[in-house]
């Protein structure tokens, strides 16, 4: 049988945590080639995924260097149309489900 928090602002953050876990369950990872330059994947995320430019910059920095980055967590079904966005555009993308914590 689970052991019931003892306080109330303990239940109330184990649901607060669940909730967050179910809002964002899924990344989207952005895949380094050897292909596209530095400014296209920028442009490609600050159009779509709605990165500044500085953030943009500093993914880009990350994918080079780690091989892949997870750019944006969310709903599957709002990541969906910007990974294909990304992959329209020739860059590797792919959803991935986050692990439980």
């Amino acid at each position: 049988m689970p052991v019931l928090p003892n306080k109330p602002e303990e239940l109330a953050m184990e649901e607060t945590d669940v909730l967050a876990m179910h809002q964002n369950p899924h990344s989207l990872i952005v895949w380094n080639d050897e292909v596209n330059t530095f400014e296209w994947v920028i442009d490609a995320l600050v159009e779509v995924c709605k990165h500044t430019h500085e953030q943009a910059e500093q993914c880009a920095m990350i994918i080079h260097t780690q091989g892949k980055y997870p750019v944006k967590q969310g709903p599957y079904e709002e990541l969906k149309p910007m990974c294909d966005a990304i992959t329209d555009r020739g860059i590797g993308a792919t959803i991935e489900i986050l692990p439980e914590s």
